[in-house]
């Protein structure tokens, strides 16, 4: 069709010498890890808790405990319009790629791609959109049309041969669970998610995610504290090995212990029924600088930068195109 969007994708090796490009989202949460006086050891730490974190839930395998080593790649995703009337690649979307190194007989194996999900579009929406829509203080308010360019692009993109070309399966992307909502077990364990609940109801969060065609579950894996929020396409239970699973739950547990540890760093593990709050006085810091304040303020700079860069600019385009695309059905 007439001003299709394309994408490409290029990958930077998140180790403890990594250091933010200047194309990088300044709010990505990794990026945020590798800035500072104290970035290198940052980043070693933190790697070294996704290791330990990673041998210990495989320990079944795993008598000695350091078998398996994780090794992440940063996967920065560009729009481009196919118009022929721009070449402009412009960054929408960041995650991390998970590959597994088994030290004892050198295999490597694939994890799952989805990890630390951040956009520039959905920072435009939650910083500029919403705000704008409630600025007049006389109720809260979501816009009709809230997150449906998001959605339909992000579909896009994992349909298209730059995502099929490199990554065979879809992503997962793991969260902290809202701290808007109350989380009741169901039952279910299962082996290496561990525990799931379910919630009183959807938040914006799993609203959003949803127009982006994935669907949500909620689990609370061996020695964690506090459920996390697993958002995927397909069937997250039958779709990915033990391994892969594994990966996922290591690499963002860690950073969530860093992001939010009165939630999942706290002392007390959460029960039947769970509440999460950022008010828990009874909780351990590991030590790693993360300013999450600074990473909200930078939010609303990076929302802007995707409103003059992109939604501005590229406007009638992006309206037709989004008009003129239909979702798959799943």
């Amino acid at each position: 069709m007439a001003n299709d969007i394309t994408f490409s994708i290029s990958t930077t090796r998140f180790d403890e010498d990594y250091a933010p490009a200047d194309t990088s989202r300044v709010t990505t949460n990794f990026a945020n890890l590798a800035r500072g006086e104290h970035r290198q050891q940052n980043l070693r730490n933190a790697l070294s808790m996704i290791d330990r974190r990673f041998n210990d839930l495989a320990s079944d395998d795993n008598p000695t405990g350091d078998r398996y080593r994780v090794e992440l790649d940063i996967v920065s995703v560009q729009l481009q319009f196919t118009d022929g009337a721009d070449d402009e690649h412009i960054p929408v979307i960041e995650v991390l790629d998970v590959h597994v190194v088994d030290t004892v007989t050198g295999e490597r194996h694939r994890g799952i791609v989805g990890n630390n999900f951040s956009s520039y579009l959905r920072d435009y929406d939650f910083s500029v959109v919403l705000p704008a829509a409630n600025a007049s203080g006389s109720g809260f308010t979501v816009p009709d049309d809230f997150g449906i360019l998001h959605g339909k692009l992000f579909q896009h993109f994992l349909d298209s041969d730059a995502y099929r070309e490199r990554f065979p399966q879809s992503p997962v992307i793991c969260i902290s669970v809202s701290t808007s909502r109350t989380y009741r077990r169901t039952g279910v364990v299962h082996p290496v998610l561990g525990i799931e609940y379910e919630q009183d109801s959807f938040s914006m969060t799993d609203e959003y995610f949803a127009k982006m065609g994935l669907q949500a579950r909620y689990f609370m894996p061996r020695g964690s504290v506090a459920p996390f929020a697993f958002y995927f396409r397909g069937d997250l239970l039958g779709d990915y090995t033990d391994l892969q699973l594994i990966g996922t739950i290591s690499t963002m547990e860690t950073f969530q212990k860093i992001y939010r540890p009165e939630v999942y760093n706290a002392v007390t593990p959460a029960g039947a029924v769970y509440r999460p709050t950022l008010d828990q006085p009874d909780f351990v810091r590991t030590g790693i600088d993360y300013d999450r304040e600074e990473r909200s303020q930078l939010a609303v700079t990076q929302g802007r930068y995707a409103e003059e860069h992109f939604v501005k600019p590229h406007r009638l385009v992006l309206d037709q195109w989004a008009a003129a695309y239909a979702a798959p059905v799943r």
